[in-house]
Order: structure tokens, then C-alpha cells, then sequence
């Protein structure tokens, strides 16, 4: 399949000016789907009156079982946590120098990043309005940093347009916001809105116009210091002789077309990657193993559930030591499951045929993230990139820069990809090397430094991650609709929680927020047995 199914046609895009409305409401529908929701929470749940000897069984320590033991543990019921995992947090992980990642195949990668230097192969960023974790980082003293999103100095690529040569995103932001002002003000000139818009407005439309993208004495959007104050000159302003800035020429209409700027200009309207974010200092495993330090005595590590038995008593849960494969059975009144349902529905589980049903309904990203570690922050020196994202329409979908230790000498780990769809779908498919070789070579196409400065990488292909087999929950609307209900829905004496039964789908606040709905109702249930 062709590079260019990756990204819209130029009709679209047309259609798409056309239609700002209807992109503004996409960016809503987004919360609608799961996909940018801004969490409801008001406080950590009231669980009072639990009754004396009450007990839970949580399985999976990822951050939908951490904080449904912690708040169960916290309220007196007795729990034990069962983790596959011989470490907490589960898609909350970081990848630091000396690990190892086995994949679904038994390839094996080393990690060989220098101290201090990391991969989030999960979750990498906090929304300002992700509130529950926002809570529990304050509560266990998880130190936070800002996280860069916006940066106008990265890069836009687009393997059709401008020859292949990546350009600045305050380059093509400003010709894009340029041009299309100018077409409105020709098209308001024209007379082709005096049915939609009065005089008074149209005059102030005109205003806005000139003055939003940077339009000349005629209405033309032209290379101008003026225009280049936005863009970036060839030649900028400097101090005593020759210190006469000289403006950059702007790209044309048709640039602007091929492009595609609108994707990455969309991509900052969305309401869950606006600024401001955040990460926690050091990886973001500091937020699983803040909760851990709180929970870590009820955990059993290292074991995998093969069986989830219920009946009017209790529950009973067979599992393997991944150590030495000894079989033992954990017991308890009740169940928290906040197992990941591309494996839960691989499980053999005693439930109704409707929660069953619904673990195959949801489908899981195809989700690859790579670290490179190169021996210098080159994206700083040599490009003067500080934090942001490089776009581009290759699979690897974007090159993210490092947050952290702006500046410092040293080796340093951006990340390569963060490909889904079906750039998850190819890159996933190869074998690590294959891969990061192929990451290597879409990268340079941004960085030609980068086969220089390479040191060495790790590529984390979320299908071939066994504990997980797939990114995150993609609920489609139909299925959702059929489907949702009766995941989150007890069956007997079992609950599942984590991101796949929320509506904030593939983010920590949603594996946080459904756990604490779950534990919610069957706190209740058990005030009512």
C-alpha cells in the first residue's frame, strides 16, 4: 500500500475549509469516543461501613488494580493483587538501560541507554484536566515536569509536497492561516457572503482577515518582514552593520495543499493535547511505583491467571508461577478484574455469555513506540528543537523530542515513532531490528543526522507485548453501543475496570476512573448481601 493512504486527499481538504463547523465538532465527538475526555472526578470514593472480613481479589497491578487496592485496602477490605508482571504498573512503564523487552515470538531486545536516559513505551504525557491522577500524583508525591507539546520551531513532512524537504511548522502554519485568509477575503470581496453575513460584518471580517494572516494593502497574502516575523526570515534581524533582516519567501497555495498542514494544526485544537501537560520526573513508571510503595505487601507478582471461577459464595482464581510453574488457587468474596481484555478474552472465565461477548467487541490499537539514544541532543544544537513534535506521513507518524536536561552534554533518547493504524500495523509486523532500521531511515529523512549520532534503540510493538497484545482500547460506536453497557455491568461477583471500560479510552485517567467506579458499586453490592 501506498505512503499516500495515510493521509487525506486534496479534495478533502478543500471540502474540509469549507466546513470549519463540522471539524470543530469532530474535535468534540472525539470525548464523545473516548478519545479526549476531561475527567469528572471530584475525589477519591467514600467507601464506609465495609463489612468486617469482606475480601477482594484484584487481578492485574496496572493503574486500574493499583488504585482499586489501594481504596479497597484503605476502606478494610481484605485484598490480594495478582500480577503477571514481576513489577507494578503495567502499560505505565518506562524502559531505562539494563532492561530487557521479550516479545510475543521470544525476540529479544537489550536496552543500552546511558544512566538517565529513557523510553515511555505507554503512556508519556498528563492532560491539566486528567484530574484523578492529577490527585494521586499529589498524594504520593510523584514529582511532575511540564511537557512540551506545541513547539513552532519542529517540523512538518509530507513526502509529496515541498520535494520531500521537511519544513518548519511556523513556516506552514503561517502560509496556510496566509492563504486561505486571503481566499476568504477575495471571497467576501466577491460579494460571495452578502447572504450569510451584514456589512458591518463583513468589514470586520475583512479586518480580521488582513490582520490573521498577515494579508498586504491589497488583501494578497506575499513575503513580507511582516509575514516573516511569523514564518521566520532568511536572514534575521541582527544588531550594528548588515544587521537588516531579509524576509523568506512564502510557499505557494498548492504547497500549502500537498502539505497537509491542517492535520498538524488540528492536532493542537484537540481539546485533550492542548497545553498545559505534564510527565512525571524520571519515566513515567514513578506513577505505578508511587502506588505500589502504598500496595506493594498485597501484591503476588509473577503470576498469571489461566482460570476466573465464580459462584454464589465467592470467586475463585486459578493462577501459574511464571517462575515455576506451580498452579494455585486464590479465594475471595469478590472480584476486581482490571486484566486488559485483548488477554482477559483469551482467559477462561465463569461469566455471562454478554460480558464475555463484550471482551471480543473492543478491538486494541496497533501501537509502536521507539527510543533512539544518539550521543548528542543534536535537534538542539544543530536545529534549536526544544521539546514538541516532528510530524511526518511515513509510518512512523512523528518524532517526539526529550522534556528533560535541555541542554546537557551527552547521549540523549528521542522518540522515533509513535505509529498506529496501519504504520503500527507495518512496523509492528517486522522483527526489532527490521524495525528500528526502518525507523532509522524515516528519520533521517527529518534528521539527516541521524545515522551519525545513532547509538543504539529499543522498539516496543504493543500486538507482540504478551501481558497486553495490542495498544489500547478502540471502541467503535456500534460496538459500543451494543457492548459497553454490559462490560462495566457486575456479572455475579465479578467487575471489570480499566481504560477499555471507560469513555476515556488509551489514558491512565480512564484506567483510574473506572476502577474507582467499579469499587464503587461493589461496595455497594456488598452493603446490600
Amino acid at each position: 500500500m501506498s505512503i499516500k493512504d495515510f493521509t487525506p486527499s486534496r479534495r478533502q481538504l478543500l471540502s474540509a475549509i469549507g466546513t470549519t463547523a463540522g471539524s470543530a465538532a469532530a474535535m468534540q465527538a472525539m470525548a464523545v469516543l473516548g478519545h479526549a475526555a476531561e475527567s469528572r472526578f471530584t475525589g477519591p470514593p467514600q467507601l464506609t461501613g465495609t463489612r468486617k472480613g469482606a475480601s477482594v481479589l484484584v487481578l492485574g497491578a496496572g493503574l486500574a488494580g493499583l488504585v482499586a487496592a489501594y481504596e479497597l485496602n484503605k476502606a478494610g477490605y481484605k485484598v490480594r493483587l495478582i500480577e503477571y508482571q514481576g513489577r507494578p504498573g503495567g502499560r505505565n512503564w518506562s524502559l531505562r538501560g539494563g532492561d530487557t523487552h521479550v516479545e510475543v515470538g521470544g525476540a529479544v531486545q537489550k536496552v543500552e541507554f546511558a544512566p538517565g536516559n529513557y523510553l515511555n513505551p505507554g503512556p508519556w504525557r498528563i492532560p491539566h484536566h486528567h484530574k484523578t491522577l492529577l490527585h494521586y500524583c499529589r498524594l504520593f508525591n510523584v514529582a511532575l515536569q511540564p511537557f512540551i507539546q506545541m513547539n513552532h520551531n519542529a517540523y512538518v513532512h509530507q513526502t509529496d509536497a515541498f520535494g520531500g524537504k521537511p519544513m518548519r511548522y511556523k513556516e506552514v502554519a503561517t502560509d496556510f492561516k496566509g492563504h486561505v485568509s486571503e481566499l476568504m477575503a477575495k471571497a467576501i470581496n466577491q460579494g460571495s457572503l452578502d447572504d450569510k453575513v451584514s456589512k458591518e460584518d463583513k468589514e470586520r471580517l475583512l479586518e480580521a482577515m488582513r490582520s490573521w494572516g498577515v494579508l498586504d494593502k491589497d488583501m494578497a497574502y506575499t513575503s513580507s518582514l511582516k509575514v516573516s516575523a511569523q514564518r521566520g526570515y532568511d536572514l534575521p534581524p541582527g544588531g550594528g552593520v548588515g544587521g537588516a533582516p531579509t524576509p523568506s519567501a512564502v510557499a505557494s497555495l498548492s504547497d500549502m495543499l500537498d502539505s497537509k498542514v491542517w492535520n498538524q494544526m488540528g492536532f493542537y485544537f484537540n481539546y485533550v493535547m492542548q497545553t498545559t501537560m505534564f510527565q512525571p520526573v524520571g519515566g513515567m513508571d514513578m506513577v505505578g511505583k508511587a502506588f505500589a510503595r502504598e500496595v506493594d505487601h498485597l501484591i503476588t507478582y509473577n503470576a498469571k491467571v489461566t482460570k476466573i471461577a465464580q459462584n454464589a459464595k465467592g470467586v475463585t482464581v486459578t493462577c501459574e508461577d511464571m517462575a515455576t510453574g506451580a498452579v494455585s488457587e486464590a479465594k475471595a468474596d469478590y472480584c476486581v478484574c482490571a486484566i486488559p481484555a485483548s488477554v482477559l478474552s483469551q482467559i477462561e472465565m465463569q461469566a455471562g455469555d454478554k460480558m464475555l461477548a463484550s471482551l471480543k467487541a473492543v478491538n486494541y490499537s496497533a501501537s509502536v513506540k521507539t527510543g533512539l539514544e544518539f550521543k548528542r541532543r543534536f535537534w538542539e544544537e544543530d536545529e534549536a528543537i526544544y521539546g514538541g513534535h516532528s510530524f511526518t506521513n511515513q509510518p512512523i507518524s512523528l518524532i517526539s523530542y526529550p522534556n528533560y536536561n535541555f541542554f546537557k552534554d551527552g547521549p540523549a533518547v528521542l522518540l522515533g515513532s509513535n505509529a498506529g493504524g496501519l504504520g503500527g500495523s507495518l512496523l509492528g509486523g517486522m522483527e526489532p531490528a527490521a524495525r528500528i532500521e526502518a525507523i532509522l531511515a524515516q528519520g533521517e529523512i527529518i534528521h539527516p543526522q541521524y545515522r551519525q549520532e545513532f547509538m543504539s534503540g529499543v522498539s516496543v510493538a504493543w500486538g507482540r507485548v504478551p501481558w497486553n497484545m495490542g495498544g489500547f482500547s478502540r471502541w467503535s460506536d456500534e460496538a459500543r453501543k451494543d457492548h459497553y453497557a454490559n462490560m462495566i455491568a457486575m456479572d455475579g461477583r465479578i467487575v471489570l475496570a480499566g481504560e477499555h471500560a471507560s469513555y476515556i479510552g488509551g489514558w491512565m485517567e480512564g484506567a483510574l476512573t473506572s476502577a474507582i467506579d467499579a469499587i464503587t458499586r461493589l461496595h455497594k453490592r456488598t452493603q446490600e448481601a
